[in-house]
Protein backbone atom coordinates (compact mmCIF):
# COMPACT_ATOMS: atom_id res chain seq x y z
CA UNK A 1 0.00 0.00 0.00
CA UNK A 2 1.16 3.56 -0.51
CA UNK A 3 1.18 6.67 1.71
CA UNK A 4 2.75 7.48 5.24
CA UNK A 5 3.45 5.25 7.71
CA UNK A 6 2.72 5.68 11.31
CA UNK A 7 4.60 4.03 14.17
CA UNK A 8 4.06 4.47 17.66
CA UNK A 9 6.63 3.43 20.05
CA UNK A 10 10.61 3.85 19.65
CA UNK A 11 12.23 1.74 22.25
CA UNK A 12 14.72 -1.38 22.16
CA UNK A 13 12.80 -2.89 19.57
CA UNK A 14 10.25 -0.34 18.40
CA UNK A 15 13.40 1.84 17.28
CA UNK A 16 15.58 0.12 14.78
CA UNK A 17 12.25 -1.73 13.69
CA UNK A 18 11.44 2.06 12.52
CA UNK A 19 14.69 2.44 11.48
CA UNK A 20 14.62 -0.50 8.94
CA UNK A 21 10.88 0.66 7.32
CA UNK A 22 12.67 4.28 6.53
CA UNK A 23 15.47 2.38 5.24
CA UNK A 24 13.35 0.53 2.99
CA UNK A 25 11.65 3.64 1.63
CA UNK A 26 8.75 4.52 3.74
CA UNK A 27 7.88 7.74 4.78
CA UNK A 28 6.74 7.48 8.38
CA UNK A 29 5.13 9.95 10.96
CA UNK A 30 6.30 8.85 14.21
CA UNK A 31 5.98 9.10 17.75
CA UNK A 32 7.11 8.29 21.38
CA UNK A 33 6.66 9.51 24.94
CA UNK A 34 10.17 10.18 24.96
CA UNK A 35 10.84 12.37 22.44
CA UNK A 36 14.68 11.94 22.73
CA UNK A 37 13.73 8.64 21.03
CA UNK A 38 12.30 10.17 17.85
CA UNK A 39 15.60 11.86 16.65
CA UNK A 40 16.97 9.19 14.78
CA UNK A 41 14.04 8.63 13.29
CA UNK A 42 14.11 12.88 12.03
CA UNK A 43 17.04 12.40 10.82
CA UNK A 44 15.87 9.81 8.38
CA UNK A 45 13.24 11.99 7.40
CA UNK A 46 10.41 11.13 9.22
CA UNK A 47 7.78 13.49 10.81
CA UNK A 48 7.60 13.73 14.63
CA UNK A 49 4.01 13.89 15.87
CA UNK A 50 3.12 15.09 19.66
CA UNK A 51 0.41 12.06 20.22
CA UNK A 52 -1.35 8.70 18.74
CA UNK A 53 -3.91 10.79 17.67
CA UNK A 54 -2.02 12.99 15.48
CA UNK A 55 0.18 9.93 14.13
CA UNK A 56 -3.23 8.48 12.67
CA UNK A 57 -4.53 11.59 11.35
CA UNK A 58 -1.56 11.52 8.72
CA UNK A 59 -1.11 7.94 8.09
CA UNK A 60 -3.28 4.70 6.47
CA UNK A 61 -1.54 2.39 8.36
CA UNK A 62 -0.45 2.53 12.13
CA UNK A 63 2.16 0.59 13.48
CA UNK A 64 2.16 -0.09 17.31
CA UNK A 65 4.83 -1.44 19.92
CA UNK A 66 4.65 -0.41 23.14
CA UNK A 67 5.61 -2.45 26.31
CA UNK A 68 2.10 -3.04 28.23
CA UNK A 69 -1.44 -4.00 27.62
CA UNK A 70 -2.46 -0.48 29.43
CA UNK A 71 -0.21 1.47 27.03
CA UNK A 72 -1.50 -0.31 23.88
CA UNK A 73 -5.35 0.26 25.22
CA UNK A 74 -3.78 4.12 25.74
CA UNK A 75 -2.27 4.30 22.10
CA UNK A 76 -5.56 2.24 20.34
CA UNK A 77 -8.49 3.58 22.00
CA UNK A 78 -7.43 6.08 24.78
CA UNK A 79 -8.12 9.54 25.27
CA UNK A 80 -5.85 10.50 22.90
CA UNK A 81 -5.58 7.18 21.02
CA UNK A 82 -5.79 6.23 17.17
CA UNK A 83 -9.21 5.62 17.08
CA UNK A 84 -9.80 9.25 17.96
CA UNK A 85 -8.76 10.57 14.16
CA UNK A 86 -8.38 7.59 11.82
CA UNK A 87 -10.68 7.46 9.12
CA UNK A 88 -12.56 4.10 7.33
CA UNK A 89 -10.28 1.93 6.11
CA UNK A 90 -7.17 2.43 8.46
CA UNK A 91 -5.00 -0.29 9.40
CA UNK A 92 -3.63 -0.82 12.95
CA UNK A 93 -0.60 -3.65 13.23
CA UNK A 94 -0.09 -3.99 16.87
CA UNK A 95 2.79 -5.78 17.34
CA UNK A 96 3.40 -5.20 21.08
CA UNK A 97 3.07 -8.40 23.01
CA UNK A 98 -0.04 -7.38 25.07
CA UNK A 99 -3.19 -9.76 26.14
CA UNK A 100 -4.80 -11.40 23.40
CA UNK A 101 -7.95 -10.93 24.90
CA UNK A 102 -7.41 -7.03 25.65
CA UNK A 103 -6.49 -6.99 21.91
CA UNK A 104 -9.68 -8.42 20.69
CA UNK A 105 -11.74 -5.93 22.55
CA UNK A 106 -9.61 -3.19 20.93
CA UNK A 107 -10.20 -4.79 17.61
CA UNK A 108 -13.60 -5.08 17.90
CA UNK A 109 -13.82 -1.17 19.32
CA UNK A 110 -12.18 -0.19 15.99
CA UNK A 111 -14.23 -2.35 13.51
CA UNK A 112 -17.17 -0.74 14.61
CA UNK A 113 -15.68 2.33 12.58
CA UNK A 114 -14.01 0.43 10.01
CA UNK A 115 -11.00 0.29 10.76
CA UNK A 116 -9.10 -3.11 10.98
CA UNK A 117 -6.62 -4.76 13.38
CA UNK A 118 -3.40 -7.46 13.24
CA UNK A 119 -2.04 -8.50 16.54
CA UNK A 120 1.84 -9.04 14.96
CA UNK A 121 4.23 -9.95 17.78
CA UNK A 122 7.71 -10.08 17.25
CA UNK A 123 10.33 -12.46 17.88
CA UNK A 124 14.34 -12.58 17.72
CA UNK A 125 15.48 -10.03 20.26
CA UNK A 126 17.34 -6.42 19.65
CA UNK A 127 19.87 -7.88 17.48
CA UNK A 128 17.53 -9.04 15.19
CA UNK A 129 15.40 -5.92 15.14
CA UNK A 130 18.74 -4.28 14.45
CA UNK A 131 19.40 -6.12 11.40
CA UNK A 132 15.75 -6.66 9.88
CA UNK A 133 15.56 -10.67 10.75
CA UNK A 134 12.79 -10.75 13.14
CA UNK A 135 9.98 -13.13 13.12
CA UNK A 136 6.99 -12.10 12.73
CA UNK A 137 3.57 -13.99 13.67
CA UNK A 138 0.62 -12.18 12.50
CA UNK A 139 -3.30 -12.89 13.78
CA UNK A 140 -5.90 -11.48 11.75
CA UNK A 141 -8.01 -11.38 8.45
CA UNK A 142 -5.93 -12.92 5.24
CA UNK A 143 -6.91 -9.52 3.14
CA UNK A 144 -5.49 -7.23 5.87
CA UNK A 145 -1.94 -9.44 6.26
CA UNK A 146 -1.67 -9.04 2.53
CA UNK A 147 -1.90 -5.50 2.75
CA UNK A 148 0.99 -5.35 5.33
CA UNK A 149 2.95 -7.50 3.97
CA UNK A 150 5.50 -5.11 2.66
CA UNK A 151 5.81 -3.48 6.20
CA UNK A 152 6.67 -7.36 7.60
CA UNK A 153 9.15 -8.01 4.61
CA UNK A 154 11.27 -4.45 5.76
CA UNK A 155 11.39 -5.57 9.62
CA UNK A 156 11.73 -9.37 9.51
CA UNK A 157 12.66 -12.18 7.40
CA UNK A 158 9.88 -14.43 8.21
CA UNK A 159 6.35 -14.02 8.52
CA UNK A 160 3.59 -16.65 9.81
CA UNK A 161 -0.01 -16.33 9.56
CA UNK A 162 -0.97 -17.89 12.41
CA UNK A 163 -4.84 -17.60 12.30
CA UNK A 164 -7.77 -14.99 13.08
CA UNK A 165 -6.89 -11.97 15.29
CA UNK A 166 -5.72 -12.79 18.98
CA UNK A 167 -3.75 -16.06 17.14
CA UNK A 168 -0.46 -14.06 16.85
CA UNK A 169 -0.27 -13.14 20.68
CA UNK A 170 -1.10 -16.35 21.76
CA UNK A 171 1.25 -18.24 19.64
CA UNK A 172 3.87 -14.95 20.62
CA UNK A 173 3.19 -15.93 24.50
CA UNK A 174 3.85 -19.94 23.85
CA UNK A 175 7.07 -19.12 22.52
CA UNK A 176 8.04 -16.82 25.08
CA UNK A 177 7.03 -19.47 28.03
CA UNK A 178 9.54 -21.48 26.46
CA UNK A 179 12.33 -19.06 26.74
CA UNK A 180 11.75 -18.12 29.89
CA UNK A 181 11.16 -21.23 31.61
CA UNK A 182 14.68 -22.91 29.92
CA UNK A 183 16.48 -19.36 30.91
CA UNK A 184 15.87 -20.15 34.37
CA UNK A 185 16.91 -23.60 34.05
CA UNK A 186 20.07 -22.46 32.23
CA UNK A 187 20.75 -20.76 34.65
CA UNK A 188 20.40 -23.23 37.45
CA UNK A 189 22.64 -25.73 35.00
CA UNK A 190 25.36 -23.42 34.66
CA UNK A 191 25.45 -22.56 38.75
CA UNK A 192 25.28 -26.50 39.66
CA UNK A 193 28.08 -27.18 37.12
CA UNK A 194 30.60 -24.54 38.62
CA UNK A 195 29.71 -25.41 42.29
CA UNK A 196 30.73 -28.93 41.04
CA UNK A 197 33.74 -27.31 39.76
CA UNK A 198 33.55 -27.36 36.32
CA UNK A 199 34.72 -24.59 33.86
CA UNK A 200 31.79 -22.73 32.75
CA UNK A 201 33.39 -22.52 29.33
CA UNK A 202 33.32 -26.01 29.26
CA UNK A 203 30.33 -26.46 30.39
CA UNK A 204 28.44 -24.23 27.49
CA UNK A 205 31.27 -26.20 24.97
CA UNK A 206 29.70 -29.09 26.15
CA UNK A 207 26.24 -28.76 26.04
CA UNK A 208 25.91 -26.60 22.90
CA UNK A 209 26.64 -30.33 21.11
CA UNK A 210 24.71 -32.34 23.28
CA UNK A 211 20.85 -33.02 23.90
CA UNK A 212 20.56 -30.23 26.45
CA UNK A 213 21.23 -27.46 23.63
CA UNK A 214 18.31 -24.70 23.08
CA UNK A 215 17.73 -21.63 21.75
CA UNK A 216 18.16 -19.66 25.48
CA UNK A 217 21.51 -22.02 26.25
CA UNK A 218 22.91 -20.15 22.88
CA UNK A 219 21.59 -16.90 23.91
CA UNK A 220 22.32 -16.35 27.14
CA UNK A 221 25.59 -18.44 28.09
CA UNK A 222 27.95 -16.23 25.66
CA UNK A 223 26.25 -13.21 27.99
CA UNK A 224 26.79 -14.72 31.17
CA UNK A 225 29.99 -16.32 30.74
CA UNK A 226 30.84 -12.30 29.82
CA UNK A 227 29.34 -10.96 32.58
CA UNK A 228 27.06 -8.41 29.71
CA UNK A 229 23.39 -8.13 31.25
CA UNK A 230 23.24 -5.08 29.12
CA UNK A 231 18.99 -5.52 28.11
CA UNK A 232 18.06 -7.10 24.85
CA UNK A 233 15.06 -7.80 26.95
CA UNK A 234 15.15 -6.75 30.57
CA UNK A 235 13.84 -8.84 33.84
CA UNK A 236 10.97 -6.52 34.09
CA UNK A 237 9.81 -7.10 30.70
CA UNK A 238 10.13 -11.46 31.12
CA UNK A 239 8.12 -11.29 34.34
CA UNK A 240 5.45 -8.96 32.39
CA UNK A 241 5.57 -11.96 29.46
CA UNK A 242 4.88 -14.67 31.97
CA UNK A 243 2.33 -12.24 33.81
CA UNK A 244 0.53 -12.57 30.68
CA UNK A 245 1.07 -16.04 29.96
CA UNK A 246 -0.12 -17.40 33.12
CA UNK A 247 -3.53 -15.26 33.51
CA UNK A 248 -3.84 -16.29 29.86
CA UNK A 249 -3.56 -19.94 30.65
CA UNK A 250 -6.10 -19.27 33.46
CA UNK A 251 -8.63 -17.94 31.27
CA UNK A 252 -8.54 -20.79 29.40
CA UNK A 253 -8.52 -23.61 32.05
CA UNK A 254 -4.36 -24.48 31.28
CA UNK A 255 -2.44 -25.67 34.55
CA UNK A 256 0.84 -24.07 33.58
CA UNK A 257 3.39 -25.40 36.53
CA UNK A 258 6.76 -24.13 35.50
CA UNK A 259 5.81 -20.82 33.71
CA UNK A 260 4.17 -19.80 37.13
CA UNK A 261 7.07 -21.65 39.43
CA UNK A 262 9.99 -19.84 36.90
CA UNK A 263 8.21 -16.32 37.43
CA UNK A 264 9.10 -16.47 40.94
CA UNK A 265 12.57 -16.40 40.17
CA UNK A 266 12.32 -13.33 37.64
CA UNK A 267 10.54 -11.80 40.43
CA UNK A 268 13.46 -12.59 43.12
CA UNK A 269 15.60 -10.73 40.56
CA UNK A 270 13.08 -7.71 40.36
CA UNK A 271 12.76 -7.42 44.49
CA UNK A 272 16.85 -7.88 44.45
CA UNK A 273 17.59 -4.88 41.99
CA UNK A 274 17.67 -6.64 38.83
CA UNK A 275 14.71 -5.46 37.02
CA UNK A 276 16.75 -3.31 34.24
CA UNK A 277 19.13 -5.93 33.18
CA UNK A 278 18.58 -8.47 30.55
CA UNK A 279 16.64 -11.68 31.46
CA UNK A 280 20.15 -13.65 31.65
CA UNK A 281 20.64 -11.78 34.93
CA UNK A 282 18.33 -14.10 36.93
CA UNK A 283 21.70 -16.56 37.12
CA UNK A 284 22.68 -14.14 40.10
CA UNK A 285 19.78 -15.67 41.93
CA UNK A 286 21.20 -18.90 41.29
CA UNK A 287 25.00 -17.40 41.91
CA UNK A 288 24.39 -16.00 45.66
CA UNK A 289 22.35 -18.82 46.68
CA UNK A 290 24.74 -21.46 45.84
CA UNK A 291 27.65 -18.56 46.37
CA UNK A 292 29.62 -19.30 43.20
CA UNK A 293 30.13 -16.58 40.37
CA UNK A 294 29.62 -17.86 36.71
CA UNK A 295 32.04 -16.12 33.92
CA UNK A 296 34.47 -17.30 31.80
Amino acid sequence: MPGKVGFIGLGAMGGPMALNLAKAGFALVVHDIDATKTAPLKARGAEVADSAEAVAAAVERTIVIVETTDQAESVIIGAHGIVRSAKAGHIVVCMSTIDPFAAQGFADRLAALDIAMLDAPVSGGTGRAQSGELSVIVGGAAEIVAKCQDLFQAMGNRTFHVGPLGSGLAMKLVNNMLVQVNTVAVAEALVLGVKAGLDPRTIYDVVRVSTGASAAWELRVPRILAGDYEPGGTVDISYKDQELETAFAKRLGVPLLLANVTQQVYQMARAQGLNKQDGSAVVKIFERLAGVTVKD
